[in-house]
């Protein structure tokens, strides 16, 4: 077990006073066998009113009411988690998921129609242009290998760049480019795998080294696939890894621009913008 710090500080700076509305905090963790809250704490400015809640994801939201107007907005968050890291086989595969094409049990699959639609319809035929050196259609191939190419592919042409403009690229876009943050990148894979009709979903969270990503002065993004008889399974497609120890998941969901660490809107005037700076600190106690 190990015991990891983490301090998020988000701060939006006004050139004059506004007026915030509510809005929805995604910081703490999710907790569950592998992962356990030792201690929380929120110091936000201005004067505010907190509300919890649980999502139709199982995140733990803040929802955040603020009871005056300021010309600066500062949530800060502290966090000591435990981390009981696994040391079982990562992949444990249903026998019939084991090849790709499968189908899914029929069960499960009601549930997993929204995690295969995909959320760039337009980009469909570029995606899976993309894919062709990859895919070859009506072959059988191991289902592991082909979700570790494709993320091996992306973290090989894709140039990671730090991006602070608010949503993701479309695939298109990333692919054009040849870059892309974290989470445009999450995307492109997210919507690859959907083009296969894997069921996959974005994932936000922490990593507690720098191995994978220069740059940890904010939250990292990556992807999760379900698999029949392991469940969902983590890819990081910054770095072309499957995500493990160093990955501490806060929030996940079907669509990659909803769970955003720190989301709500002002009142202000026309031309009053603010100033966004965001401080992430990871450590090992």
């Amino acid at each position: 077990m190990r015991r990891i710090e983490i301090e998020h500080i988000t701060k939006y700076v006004y050139p004059e006073s506004v007026q915030f509305l509510p809005h929805k905090v995604y910081v703490r963790p999710r907790e569950g066998h592998d992962i356990r809250i030792e201690s929380s704490s929120l110091q936000i400015t201005p004067a505010f009113d907190i509300e919890w809640q649980r999502d139709l994801f199982g995140n733990s939201v803040s929802m955040i009411h603020f009871r005056e107007n300021s010309d600066l907005l500062e949530i800060v968050s502290r966090l000591v988690v435990q981390h009981y890291i696994e040391q079982k086989s990562p992949f444990q595969l249903a026998k019939q998921a084991s090849q790709y094409p499968f189908h899914y049990d029929p069960i499960e699959q009601i549930d997993l129609i929204p995690y295969q639609i995909s959320v760039f319809p337009q980009d469909y035929a570029a995606v899976g242009e993309w894919l062709k050196d990859i895919l070859n259609s009506g072959e059988l191939i191991d289902t592991v290998l082909l979700l570790n190419r494709i993320n091996e592919k992306i973290a090989g042409t894709i140039e990671y760049t730090v991006r602070t403009e608010p949503g993701v690229q479309s695939p298109n876009t990333t692919l054009s480019l040849g870059k892309g943050s974290c989470r445009d990148v999450a995307t492109l894979f997210i919507e690859a795998c959907r083009y296969c009709g894997l069921a996959s979903r974005f994932v936000t969270g922490y990593l507690v080294s720098n191995t994978a990503v220069v740059d940890l002065a904010t939250t990292h993004a990556w992807s999760e696939v379900y698999l029949p008889g392991t469940g969902w399974w983590g890819f990081d497609s910054t770095s072309g890894q499957i995500v493990g120890r160093d990955h501490i998941a806060v929030a996940v969901h079907r669509h990659p621009e909803v769970i955003s660490p720190v989301s709500g809107r002002f009142l202000g005037p026309p031309d009053c913008k603010g100033r966004m700076e965001v401080e992430v600190h990871v450590s090992i106690l």
